[in-house]
């Protein structure tokens, strides 16, 4: 039986000025995603980085206190090389993070503080496909970016943070979930390509610390994003899952 080709992928729109990228981890963004941010900074775009945790759990051989040092580091290293100035880690626990109000609360903060056009999360669907299950921190964390980018928009909800010139924003017309399954967006990331490897790359210490001794990041990078690309017709490609906060939008609708 003949195997159906992937349907073609459609060009994320590129009309906005603002971001906020929110994921759980540091080197969330760069497996895959940070090519697309270079891409957009490099177009004058100001993005944000948005970090839940420090990674504090994610090295077997360093103590969580020593980790977090070395993580959020790596972070603000790796986000400088696509052009992102600015990092924030919000230190919720690594690796038990929960959906709740606490989590909700903290987003819309955010969201409210920064006043984005775009916020950006990772993959949060229970797999990234047959056979790849999704960590949990990953999928309580784009789920409350979901709702706490509406909370931001509603100013019954969390009425506490609005002091000090802070107000609602309602204002973000979608959010993207880098690397979804259910992707039917991409973005063209053949000329940033080479960036994205170099913003994996910083993450050396946490690389090492898994043990994987043979790991090229061009090569794994560019798995990922040739037979994106090739749904795009470019070389390479990053995809994205849109959630449309538009009122009666929709998926086609940005």
């Amino acid at each position: 039986m003949e195997t159906q080709a992937p349907p073609p992928l459609k060009p994320l729109p590129e009309d906005w000025s603002t971001a906020v990228a929110i994921v759980a981890h540091p080197d969330d963004m760069e497996f895959g995603a940070a090519a697309a941010v270079a891409r957009w900074t490099g177009q004058g775009k100001h993005i944000v980085y948005v970090m839940v945790t420090s990674g504090e759990a994610g090295i077997d051989g360093l103590s969580p206190e020593e980790c977090k040092a070395v993580r959020e580091q790596e972070e603000i290293d790796s986000a400088r090389i696509v052009g992102v100035d600015a990092v924030e880690f919000l230190g919720f626990p690594d690796g038990i993070i929960e959906y709740g109000l606490p989590l909700r609360a903290a987003i819309a903060a955010v969201v409210r503080r920064h006043r984005p056009d775009i916020v950006i999360t990772g993959n949060f669907r229970d797999t990234f496909g047959p056979g790849a299950l999704n960590q949990a921190d990953h999928i309580a964390v784009g789920q409350a970016v979901l709702d706490g980018v509406r909370d931001a928009g509603n100013r019954w909800v969390f009425p506490e943070q609005l002091v000090d010139g802070v107000e609602k924003w309602g204002g973000v017309r979608a959010v993207w979930a880098a690397g979804s399954p259910g992707a039917r967006h991409a973005v063209d990331t053949t000329d940033t390509f080479a960036l994205g490897v170099e913003s994996l790359k910083a993450h050396r210490a946490y690389i090492d610390g898994l043990g994987w001794d043979d790991f090229d990041e061009e090569e794994m990078l560019e798995g990922f994003s040739r037979p994106v690309g090739a749904r795009l017709g470019v070389a390479f490609a990053a995809p994205f899952e849109v959630y449309s906060l538009t009122w009666g939008g929709g998926d086609e609708d940005v």
